[in-house]
């Protein structure tokens, strides 16, 4: 038998199916090692190898600028660093490398863990409620800053403050702002401007640095402390960029220290003129005011007392004969209406009916109504409309 024949391949092609086998296996993979050759690229690339610190391998890698803008801190030589990529072949050199998407640093992965977890815990607290955020003073007596000493970040405050409003009150409370026993000396600064310094707001900040250098503002003491404190406070920790656990529980968090000077101290020269406004508007109110008052005072005429007692004796008469008039009109209505009820009571009198020859008889003193009453003998009173006359009953009723 001759020999098998096998499938051949071009270069280009085999070094395809190689890159398709890498990148389809290792599309997502992490990789530890030590930084070696490392390279920045006028496009902004990063060009590295990764040393393997047990072995003698060297792992290619890329970095391209889109992801490496995400990474605080440029590596250098020697770091140790967990990276995640995948594998691409690069045909022109029928090398491989590793093309990375992110970078950290070792031990990184565990503390953002253990970060996200106190982060949780303290917010479960309430520690970072909205709700209890405090307003800034807007003119504050005095400002207390919690930094240190010798930082950049005091010089940048002073600076601006000094620049707004000249003269306002510093307290500062010094204390170390990175390294061991940093959380400390900012809680023991934070609890001293609270207990001694007669300040309006607390400034508790750094400049930039890495993110080894601002972790101790993630220290839980240290947050603890600024969510507790009566005085507001205004986290401004490193960059715009640098987040920290007490940018969370402070009042309000500024992007830098100078930021944090801007916010809670005022602009005395836009002050002034806004007061030099104000006072020119009242100035011309009561300007406007007092022209009012002074035409009104113009039109009103003084007049003499005698004027005033003539004026109430007319207006006097005036009510006098009203007064007569209405009693008199009274008076008349009275007596027309006793008219009527006395001709009404006259239209009624049995002496009306008198004067028609009719005639009333009385028997002791009672009016007859009816014959049947009387017998003979009976004396009658007859009552004419004019005169009386005395009868006697000759025969009793039914006799007619």
């Amino acid at each position: 038998m001759g020999p098998v024949e096998t499938e051949k391949y071009t270069v280009a092609g085999l070094v395809g199916e190689i890159n398709d086998v890498l990148s389809g296996e290792f599309d997502d993979v992490w990789v530890e090692g030590e930084i070696g050759g490392f390279k920045v690229a006028a496009s902004g690339h990063w060009y590295f190898s990764l040393k393997d610190q047990e072995d003698d391998a060297v792992l290619n890698c890329a970095m391209f600028a889109g992801a490496n803008r995400s990474v605080r801190q440029r590596p250098k030589d020697g770091d140790v660093v967990l990276l995640r990529g995948g594998i691409d072949v690069y045909a022109p050199r029928g090398s491989f490398s590793l093309k990375v998407r992110r970078l950290e640093y070792t031990g990184a992965g565990e503390l953002a863990r253990k970060l996200e977890e106190l982060r949780q815990k303290l917010a479960a607290e309430g520690l970072f409620d909205p709700a209890k955020k405090r307003p800034l003073p807007q003119y504050p007596r005095a400002v207390g800053v919690v930094t240190s000493p010798t930082g950049a970040a005091l010089h940048d405050i002073l600076r601006v403050m000094q620049g707004r409003w000249p003269g306002l009150p510093v307290y500062l409370a010094p204390c170390r702002v990175q390294g061991d026993g940093a959380a400390q000396e900012i809680v023991a600064a934070v609890k001293l401007l609270n207990d001694h310094a007669k300040v309006d707001v607390i400034l508790v900040g750094r400049g930039g640095g890495s993110a080894e250098d601002l972790f101790c503002f993630n220290e839980e003491i240290v947050v603890r402390a600024v969510a507790a404190s009566r005085i507001p406070t205004v986290s401004c920790v490193g960059h715009e960029v640098d987040i920290t656990l007490c940018d969370f529980a402070a009042d309000v968090r500024a992007a830098t220290p100078s930021n944090a000077a801007e916010i809670v101290t005022p602009e005395r020269d836009a002050l002034s003129v806004w007061v030099d406004e104000r006072h020119e508007r009242l100035v011309t109110a009561m300007q406007r005011r007092v022209r009012v008052l002074r035409d009104r005072l113009a039109r009103v005429r003084l007049q003499h007392p005698r004027q005033r007692i003539e004026r109430y004796r007319q207006r006097q008469v005036e009510l006098g004969d009203r007064l007569r008039n209405a009693m008199a009109r009274r008076q008349e209505r009275r007596r027309e209406r006793l008219a009527a009820l006395c001709r009404q009571l006259d239209a009624l009198s049995p002496l009306k009916v008198l004067d028609r020859g009719y005639a009333i008889a009385l028997h002791a003193g009672h009016p007859v109504t009816d014959a049947k009453t009387l017998k003979a003998g009976d004396e009658l009173d007859l009552r004419f409309a004019k005169g009386r006359a005395a009868v006697v009953v000759k025969r009793p009723a039914g006799l007619f």
